[in-house]
């Protein structure tokens, strides 16, 4: 290879890497979640957004015999992306402000009130999941 077109190569090699580079980095794992840990939260939809790189559910959890009393407050809930969620069943109208909605979910591993979905059960017990990720033993 001679010097000028192995120039070319090396300074074409170092664009497409600073091109790139921003996309690579604005995606995050979940790696903030804790997925060891399993937590319940029954409470109502304050907000519901269907949007990409991931839906969110802003839920609201209050006091109540036999609600521990960390869980109480506003949650923003994590979903996965609409075309995954699309697959599983999800839709812009699955939920609005005011639906009563019980969440499982990967809570933050910093103690906020923050959490990534498992799945969600609705009054009726219709279970919608965030992807194809299940419980042992359920379909």
């Amino acid at each position: 290879m001679s010097f000028s077109i192995r120039r070319s190569f090396i300074a074409a090699v170092a664009i497409l890497i600073l091109v790139t580079a921003g996309t690579v980095s604005a995606h995050h794992s979940f790696a903030m979640f804790n997925q060891d840990k399993l937590i319940t939260l029954k409470g109502t939809v304050a907000e519901y957004y269907w949007i990409n790189p991931h839906g969110h559910i802003i839920l609201k959890v209050d006091a109540a015999p036999g609600v521990d009393p960390q869980s109480v407050g506003e949650w923003d809930i994590e979903c996965a992306s609409t075309s995954i969620m699309r697959l599983q069943g999800w839709s812009s109208a699955t939920l609005k402000a005011g639906d009563q909605v019980t969440i499982a979910a990967n809570p933050l591993k910093d103690g906020n009130k923050g959490a990534s979905l498992f799945y969600a059960t609705f009054p009726d017990g219709k279970r919608l999941y965030r992807d194809i990720a299940r419980p042992k033993g359920k379909s």
